[in-house]
């Protein structure tokens, strides 16, 4: 073999060497613009959960503060239901007042 055949077929190589890696070159290129993509909408998507669950949190807080109050509220509401059981019945015949008189 000539050496300008050698040459001409080492070129060849090249050349074909040269094609497969444009060709690999656009592969990846494509694969990092998807994989780009996914990872914009992977946070988009996290970052509206995590807006989510900090509205969640705020709800749950005013609700337990909510529920605090009304508590509060129903306690006093039996204490004061109580106290009028309790002076209703002390004024009853055979209540404890009568029983301590002679």
């Amino acid at each position: 073999m000539s050496e300008i055949e050698e040459l001409r077929r080492r070129q060849d190589a090249l050349e074909a060497e040269l094609d497969a890696l444009r060709e690999q070159i656009t592969t990846t290129r494509a694969v990092v613009a998807i994989n780009d993509r996914d990872v914009a909408e992977f946070k988009t998507e996290q970052r509206a959960q995590r807006q989510l669950i900090m509205a969640l949190r705020e709800t749950q807080i005013e609700q337990g503060q909510k529920i605090g109050a009304l508590e509060a509220e129903m306690r006093n509401g039996f204490a004061t239901v109580l106290a009028a059981v309790q002076a209703i019945a002390d004024r009853l015949p055979g209540g404890p007042d009568d029983a301590a008189r002679p």
